[in-house]
């Protein structure tokens, strides 16, 4: 704000498209917008006065470098731990998932590179002189749900195929779709004998 002896004036500035605003004389006692104090009432007042650690808790033990705080500071303790565990959960998921992955494909490839006993019809995973009722409940229901899931996400590669979404499908993915009728054939076996 520039003074001159006729009275105050507001000096001329420049807008951001490059004009220039004219210089305006103002009354006096004059405040600009960006000078007003923001009003506040007397609660948020009282609430801004108040400090922001807990009560009892000293500035000086807030400020003791002895642990460090995660990135998420705005939660509380049990939610900090309910975060962790459950990253740890998605992790041990998504490794238990690769990991069953891998065991079905080596038990594919063992089961079609090792013929068949004569003696019954045994399924890959069980040994021959047991029958597929002998193995436990647990490992039958844990194949079930695998094959399931390999089934699910063939019938899907297979839907995305027919919509035109992959165009170029990789070798990967015909190998997933090739292996359709022996998954099905395999998890009816599976089903019969539970």
């Amino acid at each position: 704000i520039v003074r001159y002896p006729t009275g105050k004036y507001i000096a001329s500035t420049q807008r951001p498209d490059g004009t220039w605003r004219k210089q305006r004389r103002v009354k006096a006692g004059y405040v600009p917008q960006e000078e007003v104090p923001v009003y506040e009432n007397k609660y948020v007042k009282f609430f801004r006065s108040k400090p922001e650690l807990p009560p009892g808790l000293s500035p000086e033990a807030a400020a003791a470098p002895g642990k460090a705080e995660p990135s998420d500071t705005g939660l509380s303790k049990a939610a900090k731990r309910n975060l962790k565990r459950k990253e740890k959960r998605k992790q041990q998921q998504e490794k238990g998932e690769r990991d069953t992955d891998e065991l079905i494909q080596a038990l594919e490839r063992s089961a079609l590179s090792e013929p068949l006993p004569s003696c019954g019809t045994a399924s890959p995973g069980v040994s021959p002189g047991t029958s597929p009722g002998d193995a436990p409940a647990s490992e039958r229901s844990r194949r079930l749900k695998n094959l399931r899931k390999k089934l699910r996400q063939v019938e899907e590669l297979q839907h995305r195929l027919d919509a035109g979404e992959v165009p170029n499908p990789t070798r990967e993915q015909l190998e997933k779709l090739s292996r359709r009728k022996t998954l099905e054939e395999e998890l009816r076996g599976l089903e019969r004998d539970s």
